[in-house]
């Protein structure tokens, strides 16, 4: 598989989707660096739901990629390609779950998750005190965000902090409508529970 290199996608540039995917199936790699500097943070984001560490989640991110390389050209634009990406990083991320779960008990992954605030916060700009209670709340919510069921995490994930429609969410995660509104109602539940004494 050759990669050719093009001037034609400036990585810093708003190129739809669709162009860029074009770009990918001719093997442009300027489009490559694009959909990746574009995607990657939410696929890892996604991808530590389902798996122990920050090493594993970029695991599972670059075999989507590998995925994504070898068949692009199977993509037909029938749904966006970020939903697209999200099906194959979740259909991934759950087989590298499922047999990390079958030999890592939760118990000491969960203590082991502190990477994942990293992605949770922007990084406040303002007063040092500022930027400190904005790592506070975002460690907080990180930490009950993991705590929630997978189902319901990936879920409250999606829709609540990459701001994703219930469509996009059903379609990349496979689920009926009905089951997406019932997994974000206890994910929120749930989550304001745990939150409530945290945050107040």
């Amino acid at each position: 598989m050759s990669v050719t290199v093009s001037l034609d996608f400036p990585l810093t540039a708003e190129v739809p989707d669709a162009c860029l995917v074009e770009g990918l199936a001719a093997r442009d790699e300027d489009a490559y660096l694009v959909l990746v500097r574009r995607y990657t943070p939410l696929m890892l984001r996604v991808a530590a739901a389902y798996v122990r560490d920050r090493a594993a989640a970029e695991d599972v991110v670059q075999d989507t990629w590998i995925a994504v390389l070898r068949h692009v050209g199977r993509f037909e634009g029938r749904s966006s390609f970020k939903t697209w990406l999200m099906r194959i990083l979740v259909n991934i991320a759950r087989t590298r779950g499922g047999r990390e779960r079958r030999t890592v008990p939760w118990s000491s992954v969960a203590a082991d998750a502190e990477w994942w605030d990293e992605f949770v916060t922007d990084g406040a700009d303002g007063e040092p005190e500022c930027r400190l209670l904005a790592a506070e709340v975002a460690g907080a919510i990180g930490r009950a965000l993991r705590s929630l069921p997978e189902r319901q995490q990936i879920v409250v994930t999606l829709r609540d902090v990459e701001g994703w429609e219930a469509g996009e969410v059903c379609e990349a995660l496979g689920i009926s409508p009905g089951n997406q509104r019932v997994l974000l109602h206890r994910g929120r539940v749930r989550l304001r529970g745990l939150l409530a004494g945290r945050l107040s």
